[in-house]
């Protein structure tokens, strides 16, 4: 699922915005108590992997099991060139640096035309906001974790997040897929992506 809005600009029911990294596990509270979940599975790509493991170390109780992929500031930072890189469009976003942010990281792989656009519009909203915070301890989680990483991601050494994934976990399967880059995995092989993710999740 996505936050509701955007990224820092999302009310809560009590009419307040949310600001922390805090206020995020909030919400994901108030949102599995709307859906009537005492338990759930938990699958986030890059940041929202980073939210997911946030949230199962905060209700260990709620979260049976924690799919990962390519998740940024969880076991390792960004790649300086990444931030770089990324940083035009971060601090003046527009269509075109998003756009070619986006070809650079995603080079080689034939990305969809269709999902370059959409990026590029869901990446320039008016007051965006990332909610950041502190990389999170994973050796503290005790839930099943399926780490899936982007053998070309440009945003960090997915070498060294596998080895530190392997260390770092108390029960993690850690897998490379062939051929893709941070922001083209959801669309690089996304058979092999799914059946993996379908295979842990059951």
């Amino acid at each position: 699922m996505d936050l509701l809005g955007d990224a820092g600009r999302t009310d809560r029911s009590d009419g307040r915005p949310l600001k922390t990294a805090d206020d995020l596990t909030a919400w994901l509270d108030a949102l599995l108590d709307g859906l009537g979940l005492s338990r759930t599975h938990l699958c986030g790509h890059s940041y929202g992997a980073w939210l997911a493991v946030r949230y199962a170390l905060h209700a260990p109780e709620r979260v049976d099991r924690l799919a990962l992929i390519d998740p940024t500031q969880v076991f390792a930072g960004f790649r300086p060139g990444y931030l770089l890189r990324a940083l035009p469009h971060l601090l003046r976003p527009s269509r075109a640096r998003a756009s070619a942010f986006l070809a650079w990281e995603t080079a080689g792989t034939r990305a969809n035309e269709t999902w370059q656009r959409l990026y590029a519009l869901a990446a320039t909203p008016p007051g965006r906001k990332l909610i950041a915070g502190r990389r999170p301890r994973v050796a503290d989680l005790r839930t099943p974790v399926l780490v899936l990483l982007a053998e070309h991601s440009r945003a960090h050494h997915s070498g060294k997040v596998a080895d530190r994934a392997r260390r770092s976990l108390f029960q993690g399967t850690v897998v490379a897929l062939p051929g893709a880059t941070h922001h083209s995995l959801p669309l690089t092989a996304p058979q092999q992506l799914n059946e993996y993710l379908a295979t842990f999740l059951g």
